[in-house]
Parts: C-alpha cells; sequence; structure tokens
C-alpha cells in the first residue's frame, strides 16, 4: 500500500424517504449551480445505476462513479472519495431509494464515509408533518449525521414557514423548493431518459441551478476528512488486447470503473456504434453492454453489415460479453414494447420480449472458480432459448439469479458486472479462456 491520501472538502449525500422524492434532480442542480459558480463539483451516485450518472456526469462536468460497499467493496468507497477530495471543492453522492433502504443502504454509505445526509422530503399535502419525517429520519441511526433537510414541492411561503415551523431545534431548513416542471427531467421504463437523448439538457440543469440558487441553496455542507490508502494496481493481464465496445445511444450502460479497468490490465478500447456503422474496429473482444437495443430494434435489424460483421467475430471464436441489453440483441429476435419482432444478431437462438412488469432486480454475484464477480440485474424483459444456462448468477440475499449463456466464447446474461470486483475473472471472459 502507498502512503495515504488524506483531503478535507465540504461533502453531503443528498438521500430521501423514498424514490420519487426528487433527490436525483437536486443532486443535480446543487453539482451545477456550483459548478456554475466556479468550484469543482465531484458527483458519485450510491448503488448501481446508469442513468442518473448520465445526467450527473452532464451536470458536474466530471465522471460519476459507483458508491456501493457490497458491490465495489468499502475500501474502494473510501479510495474514490478520498480521490476526488485532492482535487474537488465540493462532493455530492446521491443516494438509492429511501435513505434506509437496501442492505447495505445509503445511510450505511455515508456512516462508513463520514459524510452528513441531507435528506430531500416532498412536502406536497404536509405541513407540520413535515418535521415528523425528518426527525424520524434524523433520529432513526445514532451514528449517522443529519441536522438539515430540503423541502420539495413547495407551494408558497407560507407553506415553506409551516414546514420550518415543525422542525425539531436539532433540525434546520437547507432550503426550499417550489413546485416546478423545471425541476423533473423525463422518464421511461429503466427510469430517467438518457442524457445523451435530451437537446435541452443544459438548459434544464442551468434553469433548475438557478431556482435552487434563488431559493438560497448556494450553501457549501459541512466539511469532511476523507482517508483512504490507494489499492494496488491489477495484473496487466489484458495487455495487447484490444476490445470493441459497443456505445451509442441503443448501448450505453458503462460503468467507468469497469472502463478504467480494461485499460488499467493493459487492454486499448475501440468504441463503436451497432446503430450507426457499418464494421466493427480492428479487435481482439467485443462488449455489448446493456441499453435500450429494444428502442432501436428496426434499426439494428436493418443495419445488416454490422450483424454479419457480428456473426463473423462470433464465428471466429473471438470473445463477446454481452449483457442485458446486450444479451437480448444476441437472440434470434427481439420483440419491442409495441408487440413488433426485430431480427437479431441470432448468436444465440430464442427470443427476447420487452414486458410491462419488472422481470428481475437487486444485487446478485457471479462465482467462478474462487473468483466472485459482483454487480445486480434490472430488466423489464424475458427470454425464451432453448439453450441451458451454463452458470447462473447469485441474489445477494435470498435464492435465485440470473442465467448465464455461453455458446463458444460468447458469454451473455442479464447480469451486469463490476468489473473490479473479480479482475482475474473478467480477463479470462474477455481472452476467452472462461473454463466452464
Amino acid at each position: 500500500m502507498s502512503n495515504p491520501l488524506v483531503a478535507t472538502v465540504p461533502a453531503a449525500l443528498i438521500s430521501a424517504p423514498g424514490s420519487g422524492q426528487g433527490k436525483s434532480l437536486v443532486t443535480a442542480a446543487l453539482a451545477r449551480l456550483h459548478r456554475n459558480a466556479g468550484r469543482r463539483v465531484r458527483v458519485f451516485k450510491f448503488g448501481p445505476d446508469y442513468l442518473d450518472p448520465m445526467v450527473l456526469e452532464v451536470a458536474s462536468g466530471a465522471p460519476v462513479y459507483q458508491l456501493q460497499p457490497w458491490m465495489t467493496g468499502e475500501q474502494e468507497c473510501r479510495w474514490r472519495l478520498a480521490e476526488a477530495a485532492q482535487e474537488a471543492d465540493l462532493i455530492l453522492v446521491e443516494g438509492a431509494m429511501g435513505l434506509f433502504d437496501g442492505t447495505p443502504s445509503s445511510a450505511d454509505l455515508a456512516v462508513l464515509a463520514g459524510i452528513p445526509a441531507i435528506p430531500v422530503i416532498d412536502a406536497w399535502g404536509m405541513a407540520q408533518t413535515f418535521g415528523a419525517v425528518a426527525l424520524g429520519l434524523a433520529s432513526y441511526r445514532d451514528d449517522l449525521r443529519v441536522s438539515e433537510v430540503i423541502a420539495n414541492q413547495v407551494a408558497s411561503e407560507r407553506h415553506g414557514a409551516l414546514l420550518k415551523e415543525g422542525l425539531p431545534d436539532s433540525l434546520s431548513l437547507f432550503g426550499c423548493l417550489p413546485r416546478d416542471e423545471a425541476l423533473n427531467l423525463p422518464e421511461r421504463h429503466l427510469g430517467l431518459v438518457q442524457a445523451g437523448e435530451l437537446d435541452d439538457l443544459d438548459a434544464r440543469l442551468d434553469q433548475a441551478a438557478n431556482m435552487l440558487l434563488e431559493a438560497g441553496l448556494d450553501r457549501l455542507p459541512a466539511a469532511v476528512t476523507f482517508r483512504a490508502e490507494a489499492p494496488e494496481p491489477p495484473p496487466a493481464l489484458l495487455r495487447g488486447h484490444r476490445i470493441g465496445v459497443a456505445r451509442d445511444a441503443a448501448f450505453a450502460f458503462l460503468y467507468p470503473a469497469n472502463l478504467d479497468l480494461l485499460q488499467a490490465m493493459g487492454a486499448e478500447l475501440a468504441f463503436f456504434s451497432p446503430l450507426r456503422d457499418s464494421t466493427l474496429p480492428e479487435v481482439d473482444a467485443l462488449w455489448l453492454p446493456g441499453g435500450y437495443p429494444e428502442l432501436h430494434g428496426a434499426t439494428l435489424a436493418g443495419n445488416a453489415p454490422m450483424r454479419d460483421a457480428v456473426q463473423a467475430h462470433h464465428q471466429a471464436g473471438k470473445p463477446i460479453l454481452a449483457e442485458c441489453g446486450g444479451l437480448m440483441s444476441c437472440l434470434t429476435s427481439l420483440v419491442d414494447g409495441d408487440g413488433v419482432a426485430h431480427a437479431g444478431l441470432a448468436l444465440l437462438p430464442g427470443t427476447a420480449t420487452l414486458t410491462k412488469k419488472l422481470q428481475g432486480l437487486g444485487m446478485q454475484a457471479w462465482s467462478w472458480q474462487g473468483h466472485t464477480l459482483r454487480g445486480h440485474t434490472f430488466h423489464h424483459a424475458a427470454v425464451e432459448t432453448p439453450l441451458a444456462a451454463t452458470w447462473q448468477s447469485q441474489k445477494q440475499t435470498g435464492t435465485g439469479g440470473e442465467a448465464i449463456y455461453r455458446s463458444g466464447n460468447l458469454v451473455a446474461s442479464f447480469f451486469h458486472g463490476y468489473f473490479p470486483s473479480a479482475p482475474e475473472m473478467v480477463a479470462h471472459i474477455f481472452t476467452g479462456t472462461l473454463t466452464e
């Protein structure tokens, strides 16, 4: 281990009593507000999420990494925060779901890192009861610091005054946000619409930041001292390997930490678009990550040259990792939300069908020969295939998991892996040496 990284910087976990309270947009607006003020802002997202970080990255102007003590490991959580603190003027962490939801929860991360939590509470339809909700969040755990709250969906100055009056002396209002469409972003079945699909996202973020500024939410949170050891570099098991990574509106669910790890192990990354490109780059392996192939079924099906190139790659025995949307695109056909079937890459027999009901959600792990790749699953799709699963992931809690299929050197599953949790196993996937 090297000398520890130590730095002190204002920091806060932006959380809520539950989903739908407005914490995502508040976090993004706070990041943009302070960035517009000339501060260097680093934002992190608690838990597995691809969509919120896209917006947070645009808001802050810096990459957004995941922090989740079970998936990424406690030491990595401490290190990423301490590393960011070396250069940042402000660190924000967006929580997931409610403050105490999940194992571990957003609160667990806040305690681990010593960060105060600032809950965003939807005050619609509440007056003094707002204080009871805030007090409950603040007093539920003795080891968690909660001294300020943000009121969202506030109807008027009088409404805000009632909310403030209802707070106990131990709590104060960080600020009140009005009911305004500027504090909302469009959503679809997996969450927020991808940042790259919103042409006016910068304008929306600036407008939201100005609203926060007018509401007096431009104060910096309390300073936190971060301390951590830098991790040992991973083994250079991918030196000399060139990996093609699909990245466009259909395939965009990529953790920055996963890309960083591949490069740290010596891989060269070549990005390409299955939607727009007609040929593959010269690569040794392919990665088809998750995304929204079901929204682009006709375009993908109509790109015959790309389909031929991917099939030739597969037939040559070269490795492919296909995650979630990648799995869906690898089947013979893909049925979209309107019930329309589109031709897939036909690397695996069967059909992927978009469903209205959630089919998989939660933290999972895939164990192989002493290695454990941790990650998650989240999908509104079902697969029908005559193939038997070669492996199966396991839920963090409970039984069952996702089927992991293998055909030649293609590995495909709804399971999304967090690569730094098992570097050697990831190297075996991309070098085609993963034995059954």
